[in-house]
């Protein structure tokens, strides 16, 4: 399920602790708008550096020299790569927590419950939708997404931790009764439940696909479908 539109892009669970159920920005959320983007093979090699997780070990200070190596190329060139992507708005963020339930080494916990919140709006009103969902603080991710018939052909989607299940819902329920009040009715809505949450590059790097082509005895080259390609009805 691709999206289509992002609504909200926000870090930051413990500060979300205590909010009172709907409260919200003054402002409806700006929409972000979703786009394919071509990239070099240079490109690549230094997003997939940027983006892998870091060890402890590899907390040092000159900490993108490595990745640098790993990339293949010397520091300037990493660093001139990772601004131009930075300028085409194609790295998105860094976030300390990337397993959103697993404990610190405090054994503390930053949340409990990671609910999926979705909605099926009427067609045309999916954008006025994301964005008034989008400026509730407790909301993380905000996005418009076709869950197409077997998800009951929602079309909003948000995501909001919590560390009691009853105060995820309670915002829930603020956010159902701000979309009416807003004017935005829905004819299907529910919450999924997820027990882990990570952080992950949503990108696919072509090395990994090769990389699993071939572990699989597949010839990765044979899947890149070609201009002139026929499909054959079934």
């Amino acid at each position: 399920m691709p999206a289509k539109m992002l609504f909200a892009l926000g870090v930051g669970h413990v500060r979300r602790r205590g909010l009172e159920p709907g409260a919200r920005a003054g402002e409806v959320a700006r929409p972000l708008d979703t786009s394919i983007v071509e990239l070099s093979e240079l490109q690549w090699k230094v997003l997939v550096a940027l983006k892998r997780e870091f060890a402890p070990e590899e907390l040092v200070r000159d900490l993108w020299a490595a990745r640098a190596r790993e990339a293949g190329v010397d520091l300037h060139t990493f660093t001139e790569v990772a601004r131009e992507l930075e300028k085409r708005g194609v790295i998105g963020r860094f976030s300390t927590f990337l397993e959103h339930v697993k404990a610190t080494a405090g054994d503390e916990r930053v949340t409990r419950y990671n609910a999926l919140f979705h909605w099926a709006v009427p067609r045309g009103s999916e954008v006025r939708a994301g964005c008034e969902v989008g400026r509730h603080y407790v909301i993380t991710h905000a996005y418009w997404r076709e869950g197409g018939p077997e998800f009951h052909d929602v079309n909003v989607m948000a995501v909001a931790h919590g560390m009691e299940k009853p105060v995820v819902l309670a915002h829930k329920a603020a956010i159902d009764r701000h979309l009416r009040e807003a004017g935005v009715e829905f004819a299907y809505t529910n919450v999924f439940w997820g027990g882990r949450s990570e952080i992950k590059p949503s990108e696919i790097a072509p090395s990994a696909y090769r990389d699993f082509c071939a572990q699989h005895g597949i010839d990765a080259e044979s899947m890149l479908a070609q201009p002139d390609d026929e499909v054959t009805p079934a």
